[in-house]
């Protein structure tokens, strides 16, 4: 008997794990995933847990400051989860089986005041060491000025990108053509692969509170719609350019917001084509819903929705927004991890 996982992947959704829990990665690998991502957050939970205690002690008895140690255990972790998909990475050329890692989110901590040279260079140097000797890892970076601008040198040598913390199809466009001067830049497309990840479920808790005026259907939609067109855009744009592996959308922020939407909102929306990067409990809840899901990805709201959408959503002020929160929420756990670590070396030292 199908699965609903499987039916949605049978539609031609990827599906990677919002995860690098060495047990999660393991169990959704089984039921047909194909990726992984990473953020400060969930390497935070994995260590707050206990688990890795023993590899932190190590660190600390290897003499690593804080810093090193977070980012020692964050890339032990993304390994980890890298040779789970690596067959994957060979049997699709390249083409899928990748694990996110991303890079400092300090560079966009709002006290640390760098000029933005300065951000961009450190972009393209922690790039660099971060994707060195890997094969499927991606370099998740963010769509902010610095990261964009960071792009181009990134893929020029020969990085796989991940282009995240996207709202709107402004961003979108800015990451893209960065990504495609960077691949011109290099001897051939063979091995050139980039992801775009859009945010989705953030658009709508934001209409919600500042777009009072969007009622009926068409609140919490807005991050459907704009996921879709960018989805539309990339395919029209990449259709035209000779690379030999994919350049697709990550579809992001999948798990709903309010408690009345069904789990799988986001996941029906966008069956059909490139990635879905879901949280554990979205998967699980998928799983159990005993759901079949179809292709939904080129079917757009109705007209009268769409129309309400573009007439009532200042699209430039949502990105501003987004964008303020998302800088917060993006360097934020990045310092509780580093404090998590510094609590962890303080039992260490304590016994």
């Amino acid at each position: 008997m199908t699965t609903p996982l499987q039916s949605l992947m049978a539609t031609g959704t990827k599906l990677w794990l919002d995860s690098i829990d060495p047990d999660l990665v393991r169990a959704n690998r089984a039921i047909g995933a194909t990726g992984a991502t990473s953020n400060p957050i969930i390497v935070a939970d994995l260590l707050a847990s206990g688990r890795f205690d023993d590899q932190i002690d190590g660190l600390v008895h290897e003499g690593l400051d804080d810093d090193a140690i977070a980012w020692q255990m964050t890339d032990r972790l993304v390994r980890d989860a890298q040779d789970v998909f690596l067959p994957v990475w060979e049997q699709t050329g390249g083409n899928d089986g990748y694990v996110s890692f991303e890079v400092d989110p300090l560079l966009e901590d709002p006290e640390l005041d760098w000029p933005h040279d300065r951000r961009v260079d450190r972009y393209v140097e922690l790039g660099r060491q971060w994707a060195a000797g890997h094969q499927n890892r991606m370099i998740k970076v963010p769509a902010t000025p610095a990261g964009v601008d960071a792009l181009e040198d990134l893929v020029a040598a020969g990085v796989t990108v991940n282009a995240t913390l996207i709202f709107t199809a402004r961003q979108y466009r800015s990451a893209r053509d960065a990504v495609w001067r960077g691949a011109q830049r290099r001897e051939h497309f063979n091995d050139f692969k980039s992801v775009y990840s859009i945010f989705v479920s953030r658009l709508d808790v934001y209409t919600e509170k500042a777009v009072g005026a969007l009622h009926g259907e068409a609140q919490g939609m807005v991050g459907i719609l704009n996921a879709k067109r960018i989805w539309a855009e990339n395919r029209e744009f990449w259709s035209r350019r000779p690379t030999l592996l994919d350049q697709q959308i990550v579809f992001a922020s999948t798990g709903t917001k309010k408690a009345d939407d069904p789990p799988w909102k986001y996941v029906d929306a966008f069956a059909g084509s490139d990635i879905q990067t879901n949280p554990p409990a979205t998967n699980d809840a998928v799983q159990q819903s005993g759901r079949t899901f179809a292709r939904q990805i080129d079917k757009l709201p109705p007209d009268r929705v769409v129309d309400q959408i573009d007439r009532q959503v200042d699209m430039e002020r949502l990105e501003a927004t987004l964008m303020s929160e998302g800088i917060e929420k993006f360097a934020q756990p990045q310092k509780a991890l580093l404090s998590l670590v510094a609590e962890k070396r303080l039992g260490v030292t304590a016994r």
